[in-house]
């Protein structure tokens, strides 16, 4: 936006339906605010393959009644014309219980019945997974959830699902993105017609009926509930779906951090309210202390989240998004094995910065793996397109504590993650052993894996892509085809490297095209396998840079039979990494 910034502020007022937000404006403007309007006002908040998610403030660039209504009515125009018979299929809206949500869902719900379409608004607080779920029981034209998911109590977001139930991808975030912007006069101003509508349909218990009726499918056979769970909802809308599901598995109730329990949009006892986050699970660890409990487990706030803990010998050990990953992987994989179908026809997918760990699960066990870009619109994809050649694909994850189980939801689901680990757990303490303790059996049968995942911090994009720069050139990886590659990291030789950022694709493996089979990002995104010299030490390292943080992220991940060996090579490539690489003294870089 290069107009004055009195004209966005002009064109704000005018357009704002909300007497608050139209009022910090003014307010704004007449305090001659400029620095705080031009944050506001200058950039639109962008709509990716995310959605929409941000601060909730008065503002462009901010989450907001006026944004949400635009959003809704571009989303709507691009439904109509992309998916077939979507007036009638209808949309999804469900709401989280963050401030402004349930209002939210309501004006979204508005902008479709505005334009004759049925709305299917889920009645009271929902858990994310509950949306596509729905989109699929019903055959929706697409699904809205209102959600921003674990971030902090300020902000709030607009999630998309495509009419096949996944969380949207190119080409129609930028479709969708565009027919916004076609679409900025408001033609709804509040939603106080929405629930007398004919169009608006409340089928909010029968989808709950169905969904639990799917995590049915998910139930081992009966096991003795020996084993003490507590349970965090982080604050969130958690707590009824989970126990729900406690219920169905056949466990007896387990007990609740009292203090998360319940919805709070406040979050008061965490100040991000995300399970993996330090410190996160205090509360839950305490609780569980005072009650004997031998396992903490945890979902974030819109519950399609999951993090587990065990007490290992009076320490609590948090199990890593990629442990809990492989964990679920050899369960799901020992069921359908059990089941007597071919094991040729099993399929199982994980984003490419998450564990290597399946993959040589699959080598040995002989099921099909594939791993995708980061973010479960890649993995829900990916896995329709594997079931579309033949494949069943019960299980996908990321390393961010995401995890799909079965084939009804192509989502992440932290309640029925919650759900197969509590029964892991109890058969597994019916043998006599214990989650941990199942962890280790399977590195002596797969290697060992370790992870060393973290971040470098910068502000200034001309900075980071310099860094990139400087890898892309700094080594003789790749001279036969023009490219100039690090060829060595942490004493470790480079076997091969693929570059997933767009104008840069390449892949040495992969001759004699050398294009990546995965698709390019926007982001800067490069891959490099490295290997020992010595022994069979060998590492997989992932950088690229956060589309919403100013970070460089890492993911490294080390694996060999010698456990001490690969802990020690972690650090040393994140040395080189830091000094060498990255340069981040010189450049500035923060470290958490």
């Amino acid at each position: 936006m290069s107009a004055p910034l009195e004209d966005l502020v002009k064109e704000w007022l005018r357009l704002d339906p909300n007497e608050s937000t139209r009022k910090d404006v003014e307010q704004l403007w007449n305090d001659n605010a400029i620095d705080e309007l031009e944050r506001r006002m200058r950039t639109r908040i962008e709509f990716g393959t995310a959605g929409l998610r941000g601060k909730m403030e008065a503002g462009w660039s901010r989450m907001n009644d006026l944004i949400v209504i635009q959003a809704s009515q571009g989303l709507c125009a691009y439904v109509l014309e992309h998916v077939e018979n979507a007036a009638t299929r209808g949309v999804v809206v469900g709401h989280d219980h963050r401030h402004n949500s349930e209002r939210w869902a309501q004006l979204t719900a508005a902008a479709f019945i505005a334009n004759n379409v049925k709305v299917y608004l889920h009645n009271g607080l929902v858990h994310t997974p509950l949306v596509p779920f729905s989109v699929k029981a019903l055959n929706a034209g697409c699904g809205v959830m209102i959600t921003a998911s674990h971030n902090p109590k300020q902000d709030n977001g607009y999630k998309v699902y495509w009419e096949n139930a996944v969380q949207i991808i190119g080409p129609h975030d930028i479709g969708i993105a565009q027919s916004i912007l076609q679409n900025l006069e408001p033609r709804v101003h509040d939603a106080s017609q929405v629930i007398e509508s004919g169009l608006c349909v409340d089928c909010t218990e029968e989808m709950k009926r169905e969904y639990f009726n799917s995590l049915s499918d998910l139930r081992a056979k009966t096991l003795s509930n020996s084993v003490a769970f507590v349970n965090t909802s982080m604050h969130g809308v958690g707590d009824p779906f989970t126990y729900k599901a406690f219920e169905i598995a056949g466990f007896s109730p387990y007990t609740p951090v009292e203090e998360q329990q319940n919805p709070d949009p406040e979050f008061p006892t965490v100040k991000f309210p995300n399970p993996e986050e330090k410190g996160a699970l205090d509360l839950a660890i305490a609780t569980a202390n005072a009650k004997g409990a031998s396992y903490v487990l945890a979902q974030d706030p819109d519950a399609d989240r999951f993090s587990a803990a065990e007490n290992c010998d009076r320490k609590w050990v948090t199990f890593t998004g990629d442990q809990l990953g492989t964990l679920f992987a050899y369960h799901v994989f020992e069921a359908y094995k059990a089941s007597g179908k071919p094991i040729d026809k099993l399929a199982m997918v994980a984003s490419t910065v998450s564990s290597k760990m399946i993959e040589a699960m699959a080598k040995i066990e002989g099921f099909h793996f594939v791993d995708c870009l980061t973010g479960f619109k890649f993995i829900g994809n990916t896995a329709l397109d594997l079931v579309q050649a033949g494949y069943e694909v019960p299980f996908g994850y990321e390393e961010a504590i995401g995890y799909m189980f079965g084939s009804e939801i192509r989502d992440k689901d932290g309640v029925a993650a919650t759900m197969v680990f509590a029964q892991l757990a109890a058969s597994l303490r019916a043998r006599g052993t214990t989650v941990s303790a199942h962890l280790q059996e399977l590195y002596q049968r797969y290697g060992y894996f370790e992870t060393s995942n973290s971040y470098f911090i910068c502000t200034d994009p001309l900075v980071i892509d310099n860094i990139f720069r400087k890898i892309r050139s700094s080594g003789d990886m790749g001279s036969s085809q023009g490219r100039s590659y690090p060829s060595s990291i942490g004493g470790l030789r480079i076997q091969s490297v693929v570059d997933l950022t767009e104008g840069h694709g390449y892949d040495s493996a992969n001759a004699p095209t050398y294009q990546p089979k995965l698709p390019l990002s926007l982001g800067h995104m490069i891959q490099f396998r490295a290997l020992s010299e010595s022994d069979d030490s060998r590492i997989v390292l992932t950088i690229r840079t956060s589309g919403t943080e100013p970070k460089v992220k890492y993911y490294l991940e080390g694996s060999g039979s010698n456990r001490q060996a690969v802990h020690s090579l972690l650090g040393h490539v994140v040395d080189d990494l830091a000094d060498d690489w990255m340069n981040a003294a010189e450049n500035g870089l923060g470290r958490p």
